[in-house]
C-alpha cells in the first residue's frame, strides 16, 4: 500500500519541478488562502522561518483554547479549568507531533478542546513533517528554492492527511468506535448501580491520531480502551494506518530526488530494523510474567499482564514496536507490564529514531544517518565524501553530528537530572532498575517525539510537564532545521561527476554501511543507559 501512496504523495506535494507552483486550480486556491505568504518560493532559511512562525501561531491559539475551555462551548460534561503547566505540556506535545499525555482525555478535555485544538494540531503538525521532508528532497534534488511552506502544509493536509483520515475514520465508525457530540452516557447496570460512560467524537480523533503518527488518545488508556479499539479489525486497521504514511514518505522522497533505487535501499534497511525489533519483542514476551514466578500457577501463553486478552499476548509487543518505530506513541498494551527485554525494543526504536519514524520526519532523521555513513565511508577510502553527486564537507558533517548529539542529549540529559533529583524519584511507583527504565522511557519518548509512556510514573507535576514540554519542542524543530540547512548547503554546490571511486547509494554495500553506522552510533550512545535499566532488570529476574 505504501508504494502507490508514495507515488500519489509525490504528485500531491511536488507536482512540478520548477517555480510554476500554483498553476493548477487547487494550487491557485491554496495561494489565495495563504495570501501574500504563499506567492514566493523560499530558500532553506526562509522556509525554516515559515515553519517556526506557523508553529508558534498554532501553539498560542491552542494554548488559549485549552486555558479557556471552561468558558467555551462544546463542553457538555462541564469539565473545568486545566492546570497551567499541564496546558503548556499538552500544547507543546501536540504542536510537536508527540502527543505525550499527562492527563486522561475524557476527564480533562472538553469536546472543543479535543476537536478545535488537539485534533487540529494532529492534522497540521503531521502536515508540517510532510512539508519539511518535501522541502528537504527539493534541496537534495538541486533546487535552491525549496518551495513555499504555506502551500506545502495545505497540500499535505487536504491532499494526503484528510482523505486518509476520512477513510480510516469511516472504517473505525463502522467497526464500533463511537462518533457523537452527546455527553457521557448515564446508565444503570444489571446490578442496579449507576455508571457514567464517557464517549464523544472518538472515530474522527483516533483516525488522524493513527494516520498522522500522532498517537494521542481520546481516552486515558489510549488504544487499550474498547471504545478506541473495539475489535480485531479495528486493531488491524490501526496498525496499518500507523505505518502507511511513514513508509510512503520514503518512496515520495526517492521520487522527488529522482533516485527510486536509493529510496528502495533505505526502505529495506528500515524494514530490516523493524523485523528484528518485532521478532525480539515477541520472543521475549512469550515467557510468563515474573509476577507468577513463585505461585502454584502454570502459565504457558506468554506474559498476559497488561494485555488486551481478546487479542492475545503477541499483539501487545507487536503494537509497541510499530508505535515506537514510528513517532506514533499510541499503545495497545500497558508498556510498563512488558517483560524487561521486551520493553527495551520500543526504547531502541525511539533511540535510533529512524525506522520509518514519523510522517516526513522519519526520513529526515534517516537522512542524518545517511550523511554520516557517506562521510565515514569516504574517509575509509581516502575520498571526499559525496551524496547525490555533491560533496559532503565539514559544514554538513558538523550539522549532522549536532543533530545526532541533540537527540542523545535530550534523552540522556533529562533522564540523568530527574534520576538524581526528587523531581524524578518522588514520582516513581517502582524503585531500582524498573523505576530508572520508567524515567528513561519518558525522556526517550519526549526526545523522539513519540508520546508513549511506561506509565507507573506520576508525571503530571510541574517539573515533569515543563521539562518534557521543552524537550519535545526542541527535539521537534532542531532535527528539522539542521537537515534543511544541510540540504540548502548541498543545493548550493555544483554537481560532481560520478566515477568508479564514488560510493554508490543504490546497492547492497551502501545498505550494509548504513546499517552498521546506525547500530554502532546507537550502541555507543545508549547501551550504558540500557544496561542500567531493562538489561539489569532482566538479569535480576534470571537470578
Amino acid at each position: 500500500m505504501s508504494w502507490p501512496l508514495g507515488r500519489y504523495m509525490k504528485w500531491a506535494m511536488d507536482p512540478v519541478s520548477d517555480d510554476r507552483e500554483g498553476r493548477s486550480r487547487a494550487g491557485r486556491l491554496f495561494e489565495r488562502v495563504a495570501g501574500r505568504l504563499g506567492r514566493e518560493q523560499l530558500d532553506w532559511k526562509r522556509y525554516v522561518i515559515a515553519v517556526l512562525g506557523f508553529n508558534a501561531v498554532m501553539f498560542v491559539v491552542c494554548f488559549a483554547i485549552l486555558a479557556l475551555q471552561q468558558r467555551l462551548p462544546l463542553n457538555p460534561d462541564g469539565l473545568g479549568a486545566i492546570e497551567g503547566s499541564l496546558i503548556f505540556n499538552t500544547v507543546a506535545s501536540f504542536t510537536s507531533n508527540t502527543n505525550l499525555q499527562h492527563y486522561s482525555g475524557e476527564a480533562t478535555m472538553s469536546y472543543l478542546s479535543q476537536l478545535a485544538a488537539l485534533m487540529w494540531l494532529q492534522f497540521v503538525s503531521a502536515a508540517t513533517g510532510i512539508a519539511a521532508l518535501t522541502a528537504l528532497a527539493r534541496g537534495l534534488a538541486g533546487r535552491a528554492k525549496m518551495g513555499n511552506f504555506f502551500i506545502d502544509v495545505q497540500r499535505a493536509t487536504f491532499f494526503v492527511l484528510l482523505p486518509l483520515a476520512l477513510s480510516v475514520g469511516t472504517l473505525f465508525a463502522l467497526g464500533g468506535v463511537p462518533m457523537t457530540l452527546e455527553g457521557a452516557a448515564h446508565v444503570t447496570t444489571l446490578e442496579g448501580a449507576e455508571q457514567i460512560i464517557a464517549r464523544g467524537p472518538v472515530a474522527a480523533f483516533v483516525a488522524i491520531k493513527q494516520v498522522g503518527t500522532n498517537g494521542g488518545g481520546f481516552f486515558g488508556p489510549n488504544c487499550t480502551h474498547p471504545f478506541e479499539n473495539p475489535t480485531f479489525w479495528t486493531n488491524a486497521i490501526a496498525m496499518v494506518a500507523i505505518l502507511l504514511i511513514p513508509m510512503a514518505s520514503v518512496w515520495m522522497f526517492g521520487r522527488i530526488i529522482r533516485r527510486p533505487r536509493h529510496a528502495a535501499i533505505v526502505f529495506v534497511v528500515m524494514l530490516g530494523f523493524l523485523f528484528v525489533k518485532i521478532a525480539g519483542a515477541v520472543w521475549f514476551e512469550q515467557s510468563p510474567t515474573q509476577a507468577f514466578a513463585n505461585l502454584p500457577i502454570e502459565q504457558s501463553s506468554g506474559n498476559l499482564e497488561g494485555k488486551e486478552l481478546r487479542l492475545g499476548a503477541t499483539t501487545g509487543p507487536l503494537w509497541a514496536v510499530l508505535t515506537t518505530s514510528t513517532s506514533n506513541g499510541s499503545v495497545g498494551a500497558m508498556h510498563d507490564s512488558l517483560s524487561p527485554m521486551t520493553g527495551l525494543f520500543p526504547m531502541v526504536g525511539m533511540w535510533l529514531n529512524a525506522t520509518f519514524g514519523g510522517v516526513g520526519v522519519g526520513m529526515i532523521n534517516m537522512f542524518i544517518y545517511i550523511i554520516l555513513a557517506v562521510f565515514i565511508a569516504g574517509m575509509m577510502v581516502g575520498r571526499t565524501p559525496e551524496y547525490l553527486n555533491r560533496r559532503v564537507e565539514a559544514r554538513e558533517v558538523k550539522l549532522a553530528v549536532l543533530a545526532m548529539l541533540a537527540h542523545a542529549f535530550f534523552t540522556l540529559g533529562g533522564t540523568a537530572i530527574f534520576a538524581a533529583t526528587p523531581w524524578g524519584t518522588e514520582a516513581l511507583n517502582n524503585m531500582g532498575a524498573h523505576g530508572f527504565s520508567e524515567m528513561l522511557y519518558e525522556f526517550s519518548s519526549a526526545a523522539a517525539n513519540n508520546g508513549s509512556g511506561f506509565e507507573g510514573l506520576g508525571d503530571n507535576t510541574p517539573p515533569w510537564n515543563i521539562a518534557t514540554g521543552v524537550v519535545m519542542l526542541l527535539a521537534r524543530f532542531i532535527p528539522i532545521i539542521l537537515p534543511l540547512a544541510i540540504a540548502g548547503s548541498l543545493a548550493a554546490k555544483k554537481p560532481t561527476a560520478q566515477s568508479t571511486g564514488t560510493l554508490g547509494v543504490e546497492d547492497g554495500t551502501f545498505a550494509l554501511i548504513l546499517t552498521g553506522v546506525i547500530v554502532i552510533i546507537g550502541a555507543l550512545t545508549f547501551f550504558p543507559a540500557a544496561a542500567l535499566g531493562p538489561i539489569v532488570e532482566h538479569l535480576q529476574f534470571m537470578v
